[in-house]
């Protein structure tokens, strides 16, 4: 009886351990694990520029993922600082 309280103990913690959300820290910001994925997954979209060449957004002069629609909202604050490209270019390594 004891061996299977201290199993269903030890169960309950490796769950409620294993359903914390994942967060990315940039200095003093955090962002959900998912938020950065989507950011850099809009950061890398491929542009064909012609059949021979291929250029991400990132690669552009002054692009901004702030001008995307698809930005996850939790970035919207991040737009409204001067270092916004720098975070951006950080989070997406």
């Amino acid at each position: 009886m004891r061996a299977l309280l201290s199993f269903t103990v030890l169960a309950l913690l490796l769950l409620v351990h294993g359903s914390q959300a994942v967060y990315v820290q940039d200095g003093n910001v955090k962002f959900s694990l998912e938020s950065v994925k989507k950011l850099k997954e809009l950061m890398d979209e491929n542009k064909v520029i012609n059949p021979r060449m291929v250029a991400s957004k990132a690669s552009k002069p002054n692009y901004s993922p702030c001008q995307d629609k698809d930005l996850p909202e939790e970035f919207q604050p991040v737009c409204k600082r001067e270092d916004a490209d720098a975070i951006f270019q950080r989070l997406c390594m």
